[in-house]
């Protein structure tokens, strides 16, 4: 039996010399070491061997493992390094890099970027305001009293009794008027949130561009004519909209603007884009601005109509879906 044990440790240190790749040594690793291998086998045999030969033989089959664990150890890490060394070796430094991926801006922030730019050659200038807004920003100096459906909690998101997610840019021109006097001229690009049931055109968060003139001797037909450059910049000359008469508590008269939208099927249809009007004077009155002297007009449009018509998207969802097949379009 210790003859058996010897034989079976020379064997396996021969063998191992013979190993010249990862495959083979694995085919070794298994054949010996692994557990059903001869190395495990033979320390079962102990046992069977007479009760006064056993203390040699569990030394002699503890060392025999010993030795060939540490030389298998010792001839993987030679054969791993030689296989790393050989792969660096096939590597063609004059072949060109690979390029990284870089990232690139989202479809919506295109085009809020294409937006202002547009307006920035109108002489419009850019301000920003928070998206948490209390009641008087938000409701009470755009001339939206207490019973107002506008302020009901089931159209808002409420964070607490007076505080909210503004459900609209218009807070921004608001926030302007506050600490500016006229002439005014601006326009306020941001998220608005409203629980909107969810659909092809709806989103419970979306964006909005506010645009805001004031001035004196301001009419509708300024708004009307500034509505159909930026249009026609940012769509093209042979797009297509409407005004259509509506009512908001902070604009008299008002109006919705409608663009004429193309599905897959090639149908046509009327989108609404936002609404606009003339300032309430009762809004001029609430930040300080004299309403005898002076006049504006505003407009608010949802930002995601906007690239939805002018790259033929059909549903608002795709671009909060994070699918790269749909944003590496843009």
């Amino acid at each position: 039996m210790l003859e058996q044990f010897e034989k079976i440790g020379k064997d396996a240190l021969v063998e191992l010399k013979a190993v010249v790749d990862s495959a083979s040594l694995e085919q070794f690793r298994i054949k010996y070491l692994g557990r059903k291998g001869l190395i495990l086998n033979m320390l079962t045999q102990i046992g069977k061997v007479p009760a006064d030969q056993r203390p040699a033989a569990g030394q002699l089959a503890n060392k025999i493992k010993n030795e060939v664990s540490a030389a298998f150890e010792q001839f993987k890490e030679k054969i791993l390094r030689a296989e790393r060394d050989k792969k660096k070796q096939l590597i063609d430094v004059t072949l060109p890099g690979r390029l990284p991926r870089i990232g690139k801006r989202h479809v919506i922030t295109q085009t809020i970027d294409e937006l202002l730019e547009i307006f920035a050659r109108m002489g419009f200038s850019v301000a920003y305001g928070p998206e948490v807004e209390d009641e008087w920003h938000n409701f009470v100096a755009l001339n939206i009293p207490p019973g107002h459906p506008a302020r009901d909690p089931l159209d808002n998101f409420y964070i607490d009794d007076r505080m909210l997610l503004r459900s609209q840019t218009s807070t921004i021109q608001i926030r302007v008027m506050e600490k500016t006097k006229p002439p005014i001229r601006l326009v306020a690009p941001g998220r608005v949130y409203r629980p909107d049931t969810v659909d092809a055109t709806h989103m419970f968060m979306f964006h909005q561009l506010e645009a805001l003139v004031v001035d004196e001797g301001v009419s509708m037909v300024d708004m009307k004519t500034t509505i159909d450059q930026f249009i026609k910049a940012f769509l093209g000359k042979d797009a297509k909209w409407r005004f259509r008469p509506s009512f908001f508590p902070f604009t008299e008269p008002s109006a919705e603007v409608d663009l004429l939208l193309t599905d897959k099927s090639g149908k046509e249809g009327w989108v609404e884009m936002g609404g606009c009007g003339m300032v309430d004077p009762n809004v001029f009155d609430a930040v300080g601005i004299d309403s005898e002297k002076y006049t504006g007009w505003a407009f608010g449009f949802g930002i995601e109509r906007l690239a939805m018509r002018k790259y033929g998207i059909t549903d608002i969802r795709l671009f909060y879906e994070n699918d790269l097949r749909f944003l590496n379009q843009f």
